[in-house]
This record gives C-alpha cells, sequence and structure tokens, in this order.
C-alpha cells in the first residue's frame, strides 16, 4: 500500500501516543451526556457536560487554542487552556498530545463547563480530554477565505458517493437529506397504521420474478440447486396475503432491476407497495393524494416543494387525465380501436424509434413516454391504460379494451402506479400468457414466467382490491430538490472503483517530469530523469504498454507526450 506523506505522518503519531500510553482505540464506553445542540438549546454558564465528536478545526494561540467539534447534531466551540488541563508541572497532554499529535478529524471526547466568549459565542472550556479514534487518512475539509470564498470543497460526485462516509463529514447539509427520507417513511408509516394497515415482509429470492415488466437478478441456490432471482416487485407475495384474509397489508421493499443507470434509475431501490381489499382505483386515486399531502407536510413543514425551476405542490386534490386524451392532445394521434401495426407506424412518423419485438403496450408506453410525460408538471393522476400495459390490472368496467389503472406524474416522472386489482384467474392466466408471448418475440422486460402458484391463490379467491406502489427514492427527489437519485441514496451503485497501476519506481519518475511539463523532448526528458540507457528503456516500454504516454516523431525531432 503507497501511502502519501500526511498519511504516513498520521500513522508516526500514532506510534508515538502509544509510546505515551495512549490508547488511540479505546474500548471502553465514553459517558456522552450533551450533544452539540443540547448544549446550545439548553444553555447554562459553568454547566458541566460531557460531549465526544470529530475535531474539524484548531486556531493555536500558545498556551491557549480555540477549536470546534462535530458531532451527529452540528459543532460547539471548545476552548482548551494548558494551564487548566494540565494542573501540574507535567504539559504533556497539551503541548504533546493535544498540538503535536492530534489531527482534524479525530475523534475526541470532552469533559469541561460552558461558558461564553468575549465576542458571545457558545463554547466549552475543555478540563480534558480523551483520544476515542486516531484517523490516518486527512479528511479533504474545504477552506474559507476572509471574504467567505470556498476553496477545495469536496464536490466531485463521484467521490462524494463512493465514499458517503466523508461526504456526510464535511458536508454535513447532506446528512439533511437523509433525515428528510426517514421523516418520509415515518410518515408514510404512521398513514397507513392509524388506518389498521400491517406492515409485511415478503422474500427477495424468489423462484419465479413477477409483478412487473422487468429484467431481473439471476442468482443460484446451492443446496437446492436451482436458480432464484431477486425481486423486481413484491405484488404478487402482497396479493397472496389478501387471498389468506388480511384486509389491508403493506411493504417498503428492496427491488432489484437488472437494467440501466442514470439519475433516475438504481439497480437496487425502494418501493412502497399497498394492497386494500374491497377497494377500486378511484378510492385509492383519493387515498394517494391525501397521502401524498400528509408526507409532504411531515418532511418540509408545507405541501410545496420546489424541484428544479418548478414549483410542485402536494396539495389535494389532484387533476385526472386518462391515457388516451394525454396522447390525443400532446400528438394528434388517438390510439382508440387502433391495432398493433397502426401504432407502431404513427409512433414511426413520430420520430420514436421502435421495433418488431414490441408489442402494443410497449409501442403506447413508448409514445406517451417520448411526447407526453415530459408535460405533466404538477401531480396529475394519468388514468385508464390499455390492457396490453397492464397484465395484472383488472379490466375497465366501461371500456372492455382498457384498464383500471393510474400512474401519478410529477415533473414529468412517475412516482406512484395503482390499480383495480385483476382477480379473475382465467383472465390472469391469458394475460399471463400474452406476456410469455411478447417474451418469445424478444422483449426482454415482458413476463418470461407464468407462476402457476399465484394463479391458484387467485383460484381460491380475492376479493376486489386495489394495490398501490410508490417509488420512495423518486418521492424523496422531488421532496428534497435532488434531480439525482445518488443524491438520495446514502449507498447508491457505482462503476468498480479504478485502480491504480502499479508501475516501477523509474516509470513514475518520468510521469511526475511529464506532469510538470507535458509534451518533452524526448533526449531533454531522458535527461532529466537521470537513469542508465537499460532503465530508461525499460521504463518507456512499461509506460507505453499502460498506454501512459506517447511518443511524437515529428521529421528529427522526438518529444514525449503524457496521455490524460
Amino acid at each position: 500500500m503507497q501511502l502519501s506523506e500526511q498519511e504516513i505522518i498520521r500513522r508516526e503519531k500514532l506510534t508515538k501516543l502509544r509510546e505515551l500510553g495512549i490508547n488511540p482505540y479505546p474500548a471502553n464506553l465514553y459517558p456522552v451526556n450533551h450533544t452539540s445542540k443540547q448544549i446550545k438549546d439548553d444553555f447554562s454558564e459553568g454547566k458541566q457536560v460531557t460531549i465526544a465528536g470529530r475535531l474539524m478545526s484548531v486556531r493555536d494561540q500558545g498556551k491557549a487554542s480555540f477549536a470546534e467539534l462535530q458531532d451527529s447534531e452540528g459543532r460547539i466551540q471548545l476552548y482548551f487552556n494548558r494551564d487548566v488541563i494540565c494542573e501540574g508541572e507535567d504539559k504533556t497532554l497539551y503541548n504533546t498530545v493535544f498540538k503535536k499529535l492530534i489531527d482534524l478529524g479525530d475523534f475526541i471526547g470532552i469533559e469541561g463547563e460552558l461558558f461564553t466568549t468575549k465576542v458571545g459565542a457558545k463554547a466549552v472550556r475543555v478540563s480534558n480530554f480523551t483520544f476515542l479514534s486516531k484517523t490516518l487518512r486527512p479528511l479533504p475539509l474545504p477552506k474559507t477565505d476572509e471574504q467567505g470564498h470556498v476553496f477545495d470543497a469536496f464536490t466531485d460526485a463521484e467521490l462524494r458517493y463512493r465514499m458517503r462516509y466523508v461526504d456526510l463529514v464535511v458536508n454535513p447539509q447532506v446528512k439533511d437529506v437523509f433525515v428528510k427520507r426517514t421523516k418520509l417513511f415515518n410518515a408514510m408509516r404512521s398513514f397507513f397504521n392509524d388506518k389498521g394497515y400491517m406492515e409485511v415482509e415478503t422474500p427477495i429470492l424468489q423462484s419465479i420474478p413477477g409483478g412487473a415488466a422487468a429484467r431481473p437478478f439471476i442468482t443460484h441456490h446451492n443446496s437446492l440447486n436451482i436458480p432464484l432471482y431477486m425481486r423486481i416487485a413484491n405484488e404478487l407475495y402482497l396479493k397472496r396475503l389478501i387471498v389468506g384474509g388480511f384486509e389491508g397489508v403493506y411493504e417498503f421493499s428492496k427491488n432489484f432491476r437488472n437494467e440501466g443507470m442514470d439519475r433516475t434509475h438504481n439497480p437496487e431501490f425502494t418501493a412502497m407497495e399497498i394492497y386494500v381489499a374491497y377497494k377500486d382505483y378511484n378510492w385509492m386515486m383519493e387515498f394517494t393524494e391525501n397521502l401524498l399531502e400528509h408526507c409532504a407536510l411531515a418532511v418540509n413543514g408545507t405541501t410545496e416543494a420546489t424541484f428544479g425551476e418548478h414549483n410542485v405542490n402536494f396539495k389535494a386534490p389532484y387533476a385526472r387525465v386518462t391515457m388516451t386524451d394525454a396522447i390525443k392532445q400532446f400528438t394528434g394521434f388517438d390510439i382508440t380501436g387502433k391495432s398493433e401495426d397502426e401504432i407502431r407506424a404513427a409512433a414511426k412518423s413520430m420520430g420514436i424509434e421502435v421495433d418488431d419485438t414490441m408489442g402494443k403496450g410497449k409501442l403506447i408506453d413508448e409514445i406517451f413516454g417520448e411526447k407526453c410525460e415530459g408535460n405533466f408538471i404538477q401531480p396529475t393522476f394519468i388514468t385508464d391504460y390499455p390492457k396490453e400495459m397492464s397484465p395484472l390490472c383488472k379490466e375497465h368496467r366501461d371500456n372492455p379494451e382498457l384498464t383500471e389503472r393510474f400512474e401519478l406524474m410529477v415533473c414529468g416522472k412517475e412516482i406512484a402506479n395503482a390499480y383495480s386489482e385483476l382477480n379473475d384467474p382465467i383472465d390472469q392466466r391469458e394475460r399471463f400468457e400474452a406476456q410469455l408471448a411478447l417474451s418469445e418475440r424478444g422483449d426482454d422486460e415482458a413476463g418470461q414466467f407464468i407462476d402457476e402458484d399465484f394463479l391458484r391463490a387467485l383460484e381460491y379467491g380475492m376479493p376486489p382490491t386495489s394495490g398501490l406502489g410508490i417509488g420512495m427514492d423518486r418521492l424523496i427527489m422531488f421532496l428534497t430538490n435532488n434531480p439525482s437519485i445518488q443524491e438520495v441514496l446514502f449507498f447508491p451503485q457505482m462503476k468498480p472503483e479504478a485502480k491504480p497501476l502499479a508501475i516501477s519506481d523509474e516509470a513514475k519518475a518520468i510521469v511526475e517530469l511529464l506532469k510538470a511539463e507535458n509534451n518533452q523532448a524526448l533526449a531533454q526528458l531522458k535527461e532529466k530523469a537521470g537513469l542508465s540507457g537499460k532503465k530508461w528503456d525499460a521504463a518507456m516500454k512499461e509506460l507505453a504498454k499502460h498506454n501512459l504516454t506517447k511518443v511524437i516523431v515529428e521529421g528529427d525531432n522526438k518529444t514525449v507526450e503524457l496521455i490524460k
């Protein structure tokens, strides 16, 4: 492992602490009795407190120093005085341990009394401090000049998502998003629980992936010697529970879909699904808008939210537009009664990329997604989807070509999906078979299996039921004004971290010379490197092999360039 100069110095300090008999990683409990927020909210001059956290800044003033401690609820100012901390002749704890061996980012415990500084700041006068954890890597702390300009901020998105533990420390505002995320889950739970619905758990590993049109992750169970699929949705299991006699069940489920990644999609995501017996999609629309109004108030204290350039209001009621009317409004094309070939031709005429694997439902979905979705900014229910788009949804009571389904659109994105659930086992089998036929045509998102056990459950009878699914990650994006799903996931999926190339010291020396001045004459570079002919040739071959440098020949001139 190659260490930076800072990392080497911190390890040396670690050794010196141990030589002084100080354990940098003590195992015993530290008796914290206050947080920074509690101190500020209930400040009392002279009160004795015990707090703990990370040391985030130090202003050394010789025999005294000011510092800042950051805990889970904010920051508090500390005042270190040598003669207070070290009452006797031995000043090692202040002069050596505090001033020379402590680093920014170290976890320390503080005992002291509260006082007000000359400038009116609330602070802790330290009487004793304890090492709780020595940090071996320096934090990427931003710096602020006298004019308030911030430098070296930790803003690189890839680094922030990959090292969320650092992001949370140096960008404390990030924590607010996840506090609001928890508030959202708590608000939704309380809304359901108050109505008597039951939270349940269903399998993540499934023998048949169902409940959605999506490509699953596949794994293998060694003992049973069978393939298993990671859950793409929990719908079919929750419906089994309705068959079993529960009148209202819900679950916050981790779902997994082996598909693309972008600003609104992560292969692992959290969905909430709820199923209530004896209800239909009209009831569920009213339930949904009241639920989201309740959640917006719980998270932000208001039904209004800002998302990018849009101001969105989650106050009920929401507009209702049929899918047929939406497509007609924004394309002029009426899908009513049209054949698959007619819809495919219409899609092509609109400049939408389609292919022969797409059935009627997928074609309509593409038209709506390309031409209509982005126009719905305020919360809007898109209702009455064509039957081909909804294999688990009850046929519309007034039009056999449609289903009783709605999706809730906000700022051009779907955040909720709901049905009057299909409970006719014969109709359900026919829908599954139609999906299987699409899969055989090459649609890898269509259902590839017929879930015989689910059909058997329906044959035992499922009462009229309405179900609702909400993408929790997307919803919190809208409530916290975050355009990227990675911002609302603690640990989003990332591409593998690039490993540093293991190259020789001679090759590294050449790279450093080219970093200082790129595109140097070959002879000049060789002279600067000071390598023997044999070592020079070996290093240059190594750099070329790893595609780090290239030699440019122009007539008699040869130059070496570092490939960035």
